[in-house]
């Protein structure tokens, strides 16, 4: 690849980027607040995005079905996963309380359904025919770590029959991490139920009274799933790629909605402006269950490293209000933008995040020697050497509550048009390399 492309800056750039970080008067604006919203609205009305589900069918087509629209050319990329687990129904009784829970993936085969009544057990000691309380504290983390599985495996070893899992995190609700395919399922079944309930299991723990349990669900063996790669050919010698998740624990308005409306957005500015570069788009499949789609992809003959101009992951969370309680305990925003984003770039392409997101508050990070987060750790280790991304947690990251709520027009579009601007930038770049060639 041309690694001199990122040192050429013309004088006509300034122009590019001053229109593209300026809202257009079209009504029709692809990068316009009120139209990137209106997509999140669409990505969370198909519920539950969890990879093999209803929801992540009906996301594909939709994310297919738009990127036709836009003038790309389309392919699903099909492949499978060894396993998902899918559940319908959870939740533990406690006295007269019934309260939502979730399968800690992965629960055992066997017990996939399962109902059972038992006392919490003291704090150590045996454990046989009762039902452990363990927590979590909260570690910033979205993937499940060693320090997990260990606080897990030690609880197992005291023989119970199930486990109750709190997991502490800024919004006080049920918190899944993120696993991988070949992570084991645990000994015995565990079930998470939001962190604000840990004082309701210590005093039934105190009682002494039986905790109900009850799940159903099921288990899926090489479960299909689809990429959604989209294409601009221009018979240019360089491309760009660009990448998002699609799929997630719950409904994911913020945590996938916000990236997968800048990504539409992008692929309608580009179809509309025709770039002076090849452009790639890829929507992942599999994120929470171990990135499956990204590896697919990334097998499956994408674009040459030495031809791809950058590769631009658009990943988690990247445009999300934060949130307060007020008096009466309740979550509320004042509308202020969650500053819990980080903003990755290799050192090529710093200059050009530098510019095309200047005064956008960003926790900024440049990827020398190790690898950055989410699926951008992918591209990495491909050997991409021009790349930058998006990656964010929020209030209710990984939580239910992650709804339609937890972002607006306001803070999607700067985001947009950053990234629009980027791209703008490469293809300019590229134009005056050929020029000066």
């Amino acid at each position: 690849m041309t690694s001199h492309l990122f040192r050429i800056v013309p004088v006509c750039l300034m122009t590019v980027l001053t229109q593209l970080t300026s809202p257009a008067p079209a009504q029709d604006d692809p990068l316009a607040g009120q139209r990137l919203y209106a997509d999140v609205e669409r990505y969370a009305s198909f519920g539950i995005h969890r990879y093999g589900t209803e929801g992540d069918r009906l996301t594909t087509d939709w994310i297919a079905d738009e990127m036709r629209k836009a003038g790309l050319a389309v392919e699903f990329q099909n492949f499978a996963l060894g396993k998902q687990y899918f559940v319908d129904k959870a939740d533990v009784t406690i006295g007269a309380e019934k309260i939502d829970a979730l399968p800690f993936w992965w629960i055992p085969e066997d017990k996939a359904s399962f109902t059972l009544a038992a006392p919490l057990a003291a704090d150590d000691g045996d454990a046989s025919g009762k039902i452990v309380a363990l927590h979590l504290p909260y570690d910033r983390t979205a993937y499940l770590a060693d320090t997990h599985k260990q606080a897990i495996a030690s609880a197992a070893k005291r023989n119970p029959a199930a486990i109750i899992l709190t997991i502490d995190n800024p919004g006080e609700d049920i918190f899944a991490y993120n696993v991988a395919q070949d992570n084991p399922p645990w000994p015995v079944p565990v079930v998470v139920v939001a962190a604000n309930k840990r004082a309701l299991l210590t005093q039934a723990q105190a009682d002494g009274k039986p905790v109900t349990i009850a799940v159903t669900g099921r288990y899926g063996k090489n479960v299909a799933g689809r990429n959604v790669v989209a294409r601009l050919d221009r018979g240019a010698a360089d491309t760009i790629v660009v990448s998002t998740p699609m799929t997630g624990w719950f409904t994911c308005a913020c945590e996938r909605g916000s990236g997968i409306a800048a990504f539409l957005a992008l692929a309608r500015m580009i179809g509309a402006t025709q770039p002076n570069v090849n452009v790639v788009f890829v929507a992942t499949a599999g994120h929470e269950v171990g990135h499956g789609g990204m590896e697919i992809f990334l097998h499956a003959g994408p674009p040459p490293a030495e031809r791809t101009l950058a590769w631009i992951h658009i990943g988690a969370s990247v445009a999300c209000y934060d949130f307060a309680k007020n008096a009466d305990g309740k979550w509320i925003t004042e509308k202020t933008l969650d500053l819990r984003r980080l903003l990755t770039s290799s050192a090529s392409t710093a200059p050009l995040t530098d510019a095309a997101f200047k005064g956008q508050p960003f926790n900024r990070a440049i990827t020398t020697d190790k690898a950055p987060p989410g699926e951008l750790r992918e591209v990495w280790g491909a050997k991409y050497q021009n790349f930058f991304g998006i990656a964010a947690g929020h209030r209710f990251f990984h939580n239910p509550a992650d709804s339609v709520a937890v972002t607006g027009p306001e803070i999607l579009e700067p985001v947009a048009r950053g990234l629009a601007a980027a791209v703008a930038t490469l293809a300019e770049k590229q134009r005056a390399a050929l020029d000066n060639k």
